[in-house]
């Protein structure tokens, strides 16, 4: 496991949890970006727990699972290319850096993770 795979996954890791609590707890500014990009608010648990079960993938990929942070990476990937089809969709252009950003972060560790 190389340094630059546990420091983008361990980032990766952080950066899905917080925001998938902060759907969970569906703070202010997750309900103004779903509902600029016409997501309804009852689909944010979902969402939520989508990511944190991205988030715990990737860790225990971390921690020994391979396989299974493998799959995590390529499930968040998925979930982002998703989200980023939804900003487009919506013609929601100023904050598209955003999900790019979250799509970044499991889409490099997926290539370092393939790349040993």
């Amino acid at each position: 496991m190389s340094t630059a795979y546990v420091v983008v996954a361990a980032l990766a890791v952080l950066a899905n949890a917080g925001i998938a609590v902060a759907d969970l707890v569906k703070a202010d500014f997750v309900l103004a970006n779903s509902a600029a990009v016409r997501v309804p608010p009852s689909w944010l648990p979902v969402l939520g727990a989508v990511k944190g079960a991205g988030a715990v993938g990737l860790l225990l990929g971390l921690l020994g699972v391979p396989v299974v942070g493998t799959a995590a990476a390529i499930g968040l990937v998925a979930f982002f290319v998703g989200a980023l089809a939804a900003h487009a969709r919506a013609g929601v252009w100023h904050n598209i850096a955003v999900p790019a950003a979250f799509l970044a972060l499991p889409a490099t560790a997926l290539a370092l993770d393939l790349a040993r």
